[in-house]
This record gives structure tokens, C-alpha cells and sequence, in this order.
């Protein structure tokens, strides 16, 4: 008896928490938490607020990574506010690398739309999980794992991405490690590389100490 009470009551719980709204428009004239950004008036929504141009038009891969990302996330994309969705779009140049780097808020699928990109995670037991993708090939990269995607091919790559989060978040780990004031000698203590790799990659990263 104890049991089937206790079903009744977890789905009241979850009846009262969810959302009573039909969609959380971002209003930007309002700073956003962590919850996202609040809501515009239903009377100022329209139309617009849920579509996006922005992932036609390809990014600029003129830089030390030859890629770019383009998001489509609740800053860019007004309507992905609170729906717990977004997209990005990735373009890799010849020899194009996305680095290591984890989403700490969403999990992620990869879909090749042109070329061939090796791509791949880490789970929490350091088990390697490696795939050279085709176009229309697909993968999923879950949450909080690192992460990568490698141009495999002789052309140009473009894939479209998907997340779980209209605000998934980012963290490249060289850029953690190499892009900032932390001290040489602790990026050395805790990475196990020497001095001159260390200030070699500080330098290429624009990082200091």
C-alpha cells in the first residue's frame, strides 16, 4: 500500500514542477543566472524570437585551430530559452582541430553534414571512445566528458551539433591550462611537462605566469 502512495505523490511532485508556460522567450535587457534569462512579456514575443538564420553562413576557421563554432545558444537563439535545447554549427578547415574540451552543462550529437571528421571522449575511467565520421554519420558525446573533433580528410568539414541545454557551457582544456595567469611551475607540477613546453604553449595561448 505504502508503495503505490508513494507513485501517486512523486507524480504530483512532478506535476507541480513542471512548467506551467508555454515557452521562456530570453528577454536581453535583463541579465541572465543560472537559470537562463528571464522571460519577455508574452505581448513582446514574436515570431522572430524563434527562428535563426545564423548557422547558413559559414565561420571563420582563419585562426591557430583552423575551426569556429558558431552557437545557437539562449544568447544568440531567443526562443531555446528555458527549453533545455540549442544548436551549434562547426566548420574545420584542412588540418582543423577542436581541442579537448568539455560541455559542463549539456550532452551533445554531431552530425557530419560535408567531409571527414575524427572524433572522440573520454569517460571518468579513461576508456577512449574513437570514430572517424562520415556525412551523415552521427555521434553523442555526453555530458561533462572531454571531448574533440579532428578534420580527417583533404576537404573542408561542416557538421551541425545539437544540445541538451540552451546554455551547455564550454571549457577547452588547454586553454585552462596555457590561456591564463596560472603560475609555470604549477601548470608543470600538475601536467608533468617541462618548463620549455610550458612557456612554449603559454606563449602560443597568450597565457602568462
Amino acid at each position: 500500500m505504502i508503495l503505490p502512495i508513494f507513485f501517486i505523490c512523486s507524480l504530483l511532485i512532478s506535476f507541480t514542477q513542471a512548467s506551467v508556460v508555454d515557452f521562456c522567450v530570453a528577454d536581453f535587457t535583463l541579465p541572465s543566472g543560472p537559470a537562463g534569462y528571464s522571460c519577455k512579456k508574452s505581448a513582446a514575443v514574436t515570431v522572430d524570437d524563434f527562428v535563426h538564420y545564423g548557422l547558413g553562413v559559414a565561420g571563420n576557421t582563419s585562426n591557430i585551430i583552423k575551426a569556429a563554432v558558431t552557437p545557437a545558444f539562449d544568447a544568440q537563439f531567443p526562443g531555446v530559452n528555458g527549453l533545455g535545447i540549442s544548436m551549434a554549427r562547426l566548420d574545420l578547415d584542412k588540418g582543423g582541430v577542436v581541442p579537448m574540451h568539455t560541455h559542463p552543462g549539456a550532452s551533445e550529437v554531431l552530425v557530419v553534414i560535408r567531409g571527414t571528421i575524427c572524433a572522440g571522449f573520454i569517460s571518468s575511467a579513461n576508456t577512449v571512445y574513437l570514430k572517424t565520421l562520415k556525412r551523415g554519420d552521427l555521434m553523442v558525446f555526453p555530458q561533462g566528458l572531454l571531448h574533440f573533433q579532428v578534420n580527417g580528410g583533404g576537404i573542408p568539414a561542416i557538421a551541425y551539433v545539437s544540445f541538451s541545454s540552451s546554455n551547455p557551457g564550454l571549457q577547452i582544456l588547454d586553454f585552462a591550462l596555457f590561456a591564463n595567469n596560472l603560475p609555470s611551475d604549477l601548470v608543470e607540477m600538475t601536467t608533468f611537462l617541462d618548463d620549455a613546453q610550458v612557456k612554449k604553449l603559454k606563449k602560443v595561448l597568450g597565457g602568462t605566469g
